[in-house]
Protein backbone atom coordinates (compact mmCIF):
# COMPACT_ATOMS: atom_id res chain seq x y z
CA UNK A 1 0.00 0.00 0.00
CA UNK A 2 1.41 3.40 -0.93
CA UNK A 3 1.64 6.42 1.35
CA UNK A 4 -0.95 8.25 -0.75
CA UNK A 5 -3.40 5.36 -0.47
CA UNK A 6 -2.95 5.24 3.29
CA UNK A 7 -3.45 8.99 3.54
CA UNK A 8 -6.70 8.81 1.59
CA UNK A 9 -8.07 6.10 3.86
CA UNK A 10 -7.07 7.94 7.03
CA UNK A 11 -8.57 11.19 5.77
CA UNK A 12 -11.85 9.52 4.85
CA UNK A 13 -12.06 7.90 8.26
CA UNK A 14 -11.16 10.95 10.33
CA UNK A 15 -12.78 13.76 8.39
CA UNK A 16 -9.39 15.46 7.94
CA UNK A 17 -8.60 18.00 5.27
CA UNK A 18 -7.64 16.67 1.86
CA UNK A 19 -4.90 19.32 1.68
CA UNK A 20 -3.24 18.22 4.94
CA UNK A 21 -4.32 14.65 5.71
CA UNK A 22 -3.29 12.70 8.76
CA UNK A 23 -1.00 9.86 7.79
CA UNK A 24 0.50 6.80 9.46
CA UNK A 25 2.61 4.61 7.22
CA UNK A 26 5.93 2.88 6.58
CA UNK A 27 7.93 3.90 3.52
CA UNK A 28 11.01 2.19 2.06
CA UNK A 29 13.46 3.47 -0.55
CA UNK A 30 16.11 1.42 -2.35
CA UNK A 31 19.33 3.11 -3.45
CA UNK A 32 20.10 3.44 -7.15
CA UNK A 33 23.53 2.20 -8.13
CA UNK A 34 24.36 1.34 -4.52
CA UNK A 35 23.46 -1.29 -1.92
CA UNK A 36 21.48 1.02 0.34
CA UNK A 37 18.03 1.00 1.96
CA UNK A 38 16.12 3.61 3.91
CA UNK A 39 12.95 2.75 5.81
CA UNK A 40 10.92 5.22 7.82
CA UNK A 41 7.78 5.20 9.93
CA UNK A 42 5.86 8.41 9.28
CA UNK A 43 3.34 9.99 11.61
CA UNK A 44 1.84 13.08 9.98
CA UNK A 45 -0.72 15.38 11.57
CA UNK A 46 -1.45 18.35 9.32
CA UNK A 47 1.93 19.94 8.64
CA UNK A 48 3.53 18.27 11.66
CA UNK A 49 5.81 15.28 10.99
CA UNK A 50 7.32 12.65 13.25
CA UNK A 51 9.67 10.29 11.45
CA UNK A 52 11.53 7.26 12.77
CA UNK A 53 13.93 5.95 10.16
CA UNK A 54 17.07 4.01 9.39
CA UNK A 55 19.54 3.99 6.52
CA UNK A 56 21.71 0.94 5.94
CA UNK A 57 24.46 1.24 3.33
CA UNK A 58 27.19 -1.08 2.12
CA UNK A 59 30.64 0.29 1.37
CA UNK A 60 31.21 2.02 -1.98
CA UNK A 61 34.15 3.74 -3.66
CA UNK A 62 32.87 7.00 -2.11
CA UNK A 63 32.17 5.95 1.47
CA UNK A 64 32.53 3.21 4.08
CA UNK A 65 29.66 0.97 5.18
CA UNK A 66 27.37 2.54 7.78
CA UNK A 67 24.03 2.43 9.53
CA UNK A 68 22.20 5.61 10.57
CA UNK A 69 19.09 5.53 12.76
CA UNK A 70 17.21 8.79 13.21
CA UNK A 71 14.21 10.38 14.90
CA UNK A 72 12.86 13.64 13.46
CA UNK A 73 10.19 15.94 14.90
CA UNK A 74 8.81 19.15 13.37
CA UNK A 75 6.50 21.76 14.86
CA UNK A 76 2.91 22.37 13.76
CA UNK A 77 4.15 24.47 10.82
CA UNK A 78 6.46 21.76 9.51
CA UNK A 79 9.64 23.50 10.72
CA UNK A 80 12.17 21.09 12.19
CA UNK A 81 12.40 21.06 16.00
CA UNK A 82 14.95 18.31 16.52
CA UNK A 83 16.81 15.42 14.94
CA UNK A 84 18.45 12.62 16.91
CA UNK A 85 20.91 10.39 15.03
CA UNK A 86 22.79 7.21 15.92
CA UNK A 87 25.54 6.60 13.38
CA UNK A 88 27.41 3.27 13.30
CA UNK A 89 30.58 2.64 11.28
CA UNK A 90 33.40 0.11 11.52
CA UNK A 91 35.46 2.71 13.36
CA UNK A 92 32.83 3.20 16.05
CA UNK A 93 29.52 4.82 16.98
CA UNK A 94 28.40 8.45 17.08
CA UNK A 95 25.37 9.95 18.81
CA UNK A 96 24.16 13.35 17.59
CA UNK A 97 21.33 15.70 18.49
CA UNK A 98 20.40 18.76 16.43
CA UNK A 99 17.75 21.03 17.93
CA UNK A 100 16.28 24.43 17.05
CA UNK A 101 15.70 26.80 19.96
CA UNK A 102 13.17 29.59 20.48
CA UNK A 103 15.61 32.17 19.09
CA UNK A 104 15.88 30.33 15.75
CA UNK A 105 19.39 29.09 16.47
CA UNK A 106 20.51 25.49 16.08
CA UNK A 107 22.37 23.48 18.67
CA UNK A 108 24.45 20.59 17.31
CA UNK A 109 25.44 18.28 20.16
CA UNK A 110 27.99 15.48 19.78
CA UNK A 111 30.49 13.76 22.05
CA UNK A 112 33.00 16.38 20.89
CA UNK A 113 30.94 19.28 22.20
CA UNK A 114 28.19 21.68 21.19
CA UNK A 115 28.03 23.95 18.14
CA UNK A 116 25.57 26.85 17.98
CA UNK A 117 24.65 28.62 14.73
CA UNK A 118 21.68 30.06 12.85
CA UNK A 119 22.88 28.14 9.75
CA UNK A 120 21.88 31.07 7.52
CA UNK A 121 18.28 31.05 8.68
CA UNK A 122 17.68 27.35 8.04
CA UNK A 123 14.34 25.87 9.07
CA UNK A 124 15.13 22.36 7.84
CA UNK A 125 17.73 19.66 8.27
CA UNK A 126 18.78 17.70 5.20
CA UNK A 127 20.34 14.28 5.69
CA UNK A 128 22.65 13.22 2.87
CA UNK A 129 21.51 10.15 0.88
CA UNK A 130 18.00 10.36 2.39
CA UNK A 131 15.00 11.06 0.12
CA UNK A 132 12.76 11.44 3.17
CA UNK A 133 14.19 14.78 4.30
CA UNK A 134 13.35 16.47 0.99
CA UNK A 135 9.70 16.30 2.02
CA UNK A 136 10.27 18.96 4.71
CA UNK A 137 10.74 22.01 2.42
CA UNK A 138 8.60 20.50 -0.35
CA UNK A 139 5.56 20.19 1.91
CA UNK A 140 6.06 23.46 3.77
CA UNK A 141 6.45 25.51 0.58
CA UNK A 142 3.81 23.55 -1.34
CA UNK A 143 6.24 22.61 -4.11
CA UNK A 144 4.34 19.37 -4.77
CA UNK A 145 1.44 21.54 -5.89
CA UNK A 146 3.49 23.75 -8.21
CA UNK A 147 4.86 27.19 -7.44
CA UNK A 148 8.12 28.90 -8.30
CA UNK A 149 11.73 27.88 -7.85
CA UNK A 150 13.12 28.49 -4.40
CA UNK A 151 16.39 28.45 -2.47
CA UNK A 152 16.14 26.61 0.85
CA UNK A 153 18.88 27.07 3.48
CA UNK A 154 19.38 23.89 5.50
CA UNK A 155 21.46 22.32 8.22
CA UNK A 156 23.22 19.71 6.06
CA UNK A 157 24.35 16.48 7.72
CA UNK A 158 26.79 14.46 5.63
CA UNK A 159 26.86 10.67 5.83
CA UNK A 160 28.78 8.67 6.86
CA UNK A 161 31.18 11.35 8.16
CA UNK A 162 28.64 12.98 10.49
CA UNK A 163 29.87 16.44 9.44
CA UNK A 164 27.32 19.25 9.86
CA UNK A 165 27.52 22.37 7.69
CA UNK A 166 25.22 25.10 6.36
CA UNK A 167 24.06 24.54 2.79
CA UNK A 168 21.45 25.77 0.35
CA UNK A 169 19.22 23.49 -1.72
CA UNK A 170 17.60 24.80 -4.88
CA UNK A 171 14.18 23.41 -5.89
CA UNK A 172 12.43 24.06 -9.20
CA UNK A 173 8.92 22.63 -9.76
CA UNK A 174 8.44 21.38 -13.33
CA UNK A 175 5.69 19.69 -15.30
CA UNK A 176 7.33 16.30 -14.64
CA UNK A 177 8.33 16.72 -10.99
CA UNK A 178 10.82 18.84 -9.06
CA UNK A 179 14.42 19.58 -10.03
CA UNK A 180 16.83 19.77 -7.10
CA UNK A 181 20.40 20.94 -6.63
CA UNK A 182 22.06 19.79 -3.39
CA UNK A 183 25.65 19.64 -2.10
CA UNK A 184 26.01 16.08 -3.38
CA UNK A 185 23.79 15.83 -6.45
CA UNK A 186 21.92 17.69 -9.18
CA UNK A 187 18.86 15.67 -10.08
CA UNK A 188 15.09 15.53 -10.36
CA UNK A 189 12.50 13.87 -8.18
CA UNK A 190 8.85 12.93 -8.21
CA UNK A 191 6.62 13.04 -5.15
CA UNK A 192 3.23 11.69 -4.08
CA UNK A 193 0.18 13.79 -3.20
CA UNK A 194 1.57 14.30 0.31
CA UNK A 195 4.94 15.63 -0.87
CA UNK A 196 7.02 12.54 -0.03
CA UNK A 197 9.55 11.36 -2.60
CA UNK A 198 8.61 8.51 -4.93
CA UNK A 199 11.67 8.58 -7.20
CA UNK A 200 14.90 10.55 -6.79
CA UNK A 201 16.82 10.04 -10.02
CA UNK A 202 20.28 8.62 -9.38
CA UNK A 203 19.75 8.37 -5.63
CA UNK A 204 16.77 6.18 -4.60
CA UNK A 205 13.39 4.78 -5.61
CA UNK A 206 10.46 3.91 -3.36
CA UNK A 207 9.67 0.19 -3.16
Amino acid sequence: MSASQTASENTAGSGGSSTAPDLKTMVTWRGEGADRLEQVRLLVNGARIKAYGRIIAAATDAHEAFSASYELVTNDSGVTKRLSLHLVRASGETQMAITRDGEHNWLVQTTDGTQRSDFNGAEDIDLALSPMFNALPIRRHGLHRGGSEIDVPVVYLYLPSGTVEPATLHYTPTADGIDVVSPIVTSSLTVDDNGFVVDYAGLATRV
